[in-house]
């Protein structure tokens, strides 16, 4: 059994240290996250993965803008 978490932990590690990932995962989140996992998922686990991926990514810029706005002020 694949632990979702886990993969989108690792995922996540990966997409943001590598720019062309990065750039994979925005066209074609599915391949992206195929290549990096190594294993052909069900879609459904792929799609889990995918959104879990996504949330954290946007999470983390969230982050760090409104780190950056922080010291603005």
């Amino acid at each position: 059994m694949v632990d979702i978490k886990s993969e989108i932990t690792k995922v996540v590690e990966k997409v943001t240290k590598d720019e062309k990932l990065m750039d994979q995962f925005k066209k074609d989140p599915v391949k992206a996250v195929e290549s990096v996992i190594g294993v052909d998922l069900p879609d459904d686990m792929i799609k889990k993965v995918v959104d879990g991926v996504k949330a954290k990514v946007s999470m983390d810029k969230l982050g760090d803008i409104a780190g950056s706005l922080k010291n603005l002020f």
